[in-house]
C-alpha cells in the first residue's frame, strides 16, 4: 500500500501564517529572518521556503493570485483553502506525540493557540498534558519490566521519563502565562 505524504511541521506552521492574513513568499521569509514568533522558532532558506510553499499549493493546501507590479513581474498573494484551513486546525489540536518534536512542534502550535484565544490554548495544552501522562505509564511499566543487568536501558528510559515530567512542569507554567492572565 502507498504510503500518503503527510505535511511537515514547518510547512504547516507556514499554514498558520498565511491563514492569519494573505502573503507573499517574500513577505514571509522577511517574517521568519526576525526574532520573534516562529523566526524565533525556526530559520529557512529561502529557497526552502519557496519549495516547501510550492508543496502545499500543489497539495492543494494554499492558491495564490498574482499582483501586477507595472513594469516588474507581477507577485504572487498566498491565500489558504479550505483543505488547507482544516489540515491546520486538525494539525493545531492534536497533541505532539514524541519528545524530540516538541521544541519545534509545539511550540509551534502554542504560538498559533495563543493567537486563537485562552480557550485553544487550554484546550491545546490539556490534550498535550494527557499525552505526556500516558507516555508516562508506558514508561514506567516499561522500566519495570527492565532486567536489573539492562542499567543503560533503564537509564535511557528514566531520562525520557524525567523529561516528560519537566514537560508537565512546563506545561503549568504555559497555563498560568496564557490562559490565567488573558493574552
Amino acid at each position: 500500500m502507498p504510503t500518503i505524504k503527510q505535511p511537515l511541521t514547518v510547512e504547516l506552521a507556514l499554514l498558520g501564517l498565511v491563514r492569519e492574513q494573505p502573503m507573499h513568499p517574500y513577505e514571509m521569509h522577511q517574517r521568519l529572518l526576525q526574532r520573534q514568533a516562529l523566526g524565533f522558532l525556526w530559520r529557512l532558506k529561502q529557497s526552502h521556503l519557496y519549495a516547501l510553499l510550492a508543496r502545499l499549493e500543489a497539495d492543494g493546501y494554499l492558491e495564490h493570485s498574482l499582483e501586477p507590479q507595472g513594469a516588474r513581474p507581477p507577485r504572487k498573494l498566498l491565500r489558504i483553502t479550505p483543505q488547507g484551513q482544516a489540515v491546520f486546525a486538525r494539525w493545531l489540536r492534536e497533541p505532539v506525540a514524541h519528545g524530540r518534536d516538541f521544541r519545534l512542534e509545539f511550540l509551534a502550535k502554542l504560538y498559533f493557540a495563543s493567537q486563537d484565544g485562552a480557550a485553544t490554548v487550554s484546550a491545546l495544552i490539556e490534550r498535550q498534558r494527557e499525552a505526556c501522562r500516558q507516555r508516562m505509564e508506558v514508561l514506567s511499566e516499561q522500566v519495570a519490566t527492565l532486567p536489573p543487568d539492562q542499567l543503560f536501558e533503564r537509564l535511557v528510559v528514566q531520562f525520557r521519563h524525567g523529561q516528560l515530567a519537566a514537560t508537565l512542569t512546563w506545561l503549568d507554567s504555559c497555563t498560568q502565562a496564557l490562559v490565567a492572565v488573558p493574552v
